[in-house]
C-alpha cells in the first residue's frame, strides 16, 4: 500500500453496463483546435464513443457533462481508437475506430454556437474498409518512411496483417505459425512491425520483408510450397520472453528501446533485439505506458497493477507510487489547458480518471507503537516458565491415560494361508459348481457393553463372500 494517493484532477463515470480495455483509450487533438491540448478519447464495447475535454473549472456546475464534447451511438463494438493523419493531401488530424469486422476513419470539428450551452461538435465519417476478417488489435504510423501521413496495420483474429494506407486497402499478409492474437506495435526507427506470437517470443517483420512476402489466400496457403513469385515470410529476429505478453510499446522518443509488458516481468530490449534490461515484477500488472524522460539515456514508465497501484520506474529504479481507486486496464498522459503531464487511467468498467502524482497523504496512519522499555527481568521470569512447561511436556511420554490408550472394540481377521480343500464355496445356479475358497477368522473383542452387535464384510470385484451379514451375542458383559 502507498503512503500517497493520485490526486484527482477530473473525473467521470461511463454508462451503464459497459465494458473496456486497452484499446479503447486515447489522447489527441482531435478537433485540430490549434491550441495543443489534448481531447480525450474513448470508446467501448457497446458501440459508445465519447469525447471529452477535461477541464478543472468545468466541474464545478455541469460536472463531467459539461467536459463531454461529444456522445455517438455506433452500430457495432469498438476494439480500439487511435488519432493521427489518417487522410490523404490532409495535415489535419482524424480518428480511426476500430469495430470487429469494419475500420472507419471520422474527422471531428466543433463550430462555435450561439447560444450559452458552448460549441457544437459533429463527427463525420471520411472513408471506412469493410474487413472480411474479425480483427484484434491495430497500430499506425509511416510505413515505408513516407511522410506527412499515417498508415494503419490491423491484426486479424486468424494472424492476418492488413495494410490500409489512406482510403485504400493495400495488401494483406499471413504471420507463419500463428495460433493466437498478440499485441501489436510498429518502430519508426527501423520500419518494422513488432508481435508476440503464441509461441511467446517477441517477433520483428520488416514492412519491406512483409511487402515482398508470398501473397498467401487463406491462412493454410502460408504453410503450402509457393506457386507463384515472392518470399516465404520469416521475422527478422524472435527473442523468447517465455510468457505471455500484455501488452508491446516502442516509444519514438526513446533510445532505441522496445518494452514489453509480459504477466510477471518487464522487458526492455535494442532495435535489434538484445535485451537492455529486464525487471521482474512482484505483482500482476495491468497495464503500463513509456513515456520521455528528461535525463539522457533512460525511459520513464507508468505502470498499473491489480492491487490498484500506479507506479513510476526510471529504467528498473521504482521512484514513486501512488494509489488509485480501481485496477487500471489503460493508461495515457495528456496536457490540458489547466495542467500539463496528466495522467489519464481507466478502468474496465468505464472509470475515467484524469490524476496527478501529488504528496497528499492517505488517510490511513500507522498506529503508534508503545515505546515504554522493556522490563528484562519480567521477560527472564516468562522465559522461565515456559521453559519449565516444555520439560514437563517432553517429558510425559504417554499422553493419554492408560484407560483411553486402549481401543474399546478390537476387530482382528486372521486368512488362512492355504486354500480350502474341499472347497467351502459353491455357486448354486450351477449345480453347487464348487470355487477356489479361503477361509478367514474374524475375532471380535469388545471392553465395552455392546448391544445386539453387527459384524459387514465388504469385497472389492472379483472377489466374493459367502456370508456378508453376521448378528454377533451381546459382548462386555
Amino acid at each position: 500500500m502507498s503512503l500517497f494517493k493520485a490526486r484527482d484532477w477530473w473525473s467521470a463515470a461511463l454508462g451503464e453496463g459497459e465494458e473496456f480495455d486497452q484499446g479503447c483509450l486515447c489522447v489527441g487533438d482531435v478537433d485540430n483546435s490549434g491550441t495543443g491540448h489534448d481531447k480525450v478519447v474513448v470508446g467501448s464495447y457497446m458501440g459508445m464513443l465519447r469525447i471529452f475535454s477535461p477541464n478543472v473549472n468545468k466541474t464545478s456546475e455541469g460536472g463531467p457533462a459539461d467536459a463531454l464534447l461529444l456522445e455517438v451511438q455506433l452500430k457495432n463494438a469498438i476494439i480500439q481508437v487511435e488519432v493521427g493523419k489518417f487522410v490523404s493531401c490532409s495535415d489535419l488530424l482524424h480518428l480511426a475506430v476500430l469495430h470487429p469486422r469494419k475500420c472507419s476513419v471520422y474527422s471531428v470539428s466543433g463550430t462555435a454556437g450561439n447560444v450559452e450551452h458552448g460549441d457544437q461538435y459533429q463527427l463525420k465519417m471520411v472513408y471506412e474498409h469493410n474487413l472480411k476478417r474479425t480483427v484484434c488489435n491495430m497500430t499506425y504510423g509511416s510505413f515505408g518512411g513516407v511522410t506527412g501521413h499515417h498508415s494503419l496495420c490491423i491484426q486479424s483474429m486468424d494472424g492476418m496483417l492488413m495494410f490500409v494506407e489512406q482510403d485504400s486497402y493495400t495488401f494483406g499478409r499471413f504471420l507463419p505459425g500463428f495460433l493466437l492474437p498478440g499485441p501489436l506495435a510498429y518502430s519508426r526507427r527501423t520500419d518494422s512491425f513488432l508481435t508476440v506470437s503464441a509461441a511467446r517470443q517477441l517477433e520483428s517483420y520488416k514492412y519491406e520483408t512483409l511487402a515482398v512476402a508470398a501473397e498467401a489466400e487463406s491462412r493454410q496457403d502460408a504453410d503450402l510450397p509457393l506457386k507463384t513469385g515472392g518470399k516465404r515470410l520469416t521475422p527478422d529476429w524472435t527473442f523468447v520472453l517465455g510468457e505471455q505478453a500484455l501488452d508491446l510499446c516502442v516509444p519514438p522518443s526513446s533510445p532505441s528501446s522496445i518494452f514489453v509488458l509480459g504477466e510477471r516481468n518487464l522487458y526492455c530490449l535494442r532495435d535489434n533485439g538484445q535485451i537492455r534490461f529486464m525487471k521482474k515484477l512482484e505483482f500482476n500488472p495491468s497495464c503500463f505506458l513509456p513515456y520521455s524522460s528528461v535525463t539522457d539515456g533512460t525511459t520513464n514508465l507508468l505502470l498499473g497493477n491489480h492491487t490498484n497501484m500506479l507506479q513510476v520506474y526510471q529504467d528498473v529504479t521504482l521512484k514513486w507510487a501512488a494509489q488509485l481507486s480501481f485496477v487500471p486496464v489503460a493508461i495515457r498522459v495528456a496536457n490540458f489547458p489547466d495542467l500539463k503531464g496528466v495522467v489519464v487511467s481507466l478502468s474496465s468498467d468505464g472509470h475515467l480518471l484524469c490524476s496527478y502524482m501529488g504528496t497528499d497523504p492517505s488517510f490511513f496512519s500507522t498506529p503508534k507503537v508503545d515505546a515504554r522499555e522493556a522490563d528484562y527481568e519480567q521477560v527472564d521470569a516468562d522465559m522461565r516458565k515456559l521453559q519449565k512447561f516444555i520439560r514437563e511436556a517432553t517429558r510425559t511420554q504417554d499422553i493419554l491415560t492408560k484407560s483411553d490408550a486402549e481401543e474399546d472394540l478390537i476387530v482382528t481377521a486372521t486368512v488362512s494361508s492355504s486354500m480350502d480343500s474341499p472347497s467351502q464355496a459353491l455357486i448354486q445356479d450351477m449345480d453347487d459348481l464348487p470355487v477356489p475358497s479361503v477361509t478367514v477368522q474374524v475375532k471380535v473383542k469388545a471392553r465395552c457393553v455392546v448391544q445386539s452387535p453387527k459384524l459387514t464384510v465388504s469385497l472389492q470385484s472379483p472377489l466374493a463372500v459367502t456370508q456378508d451379514q453376521f448378528v454377533l451375542e451381546p459382548m462386555g458383559q
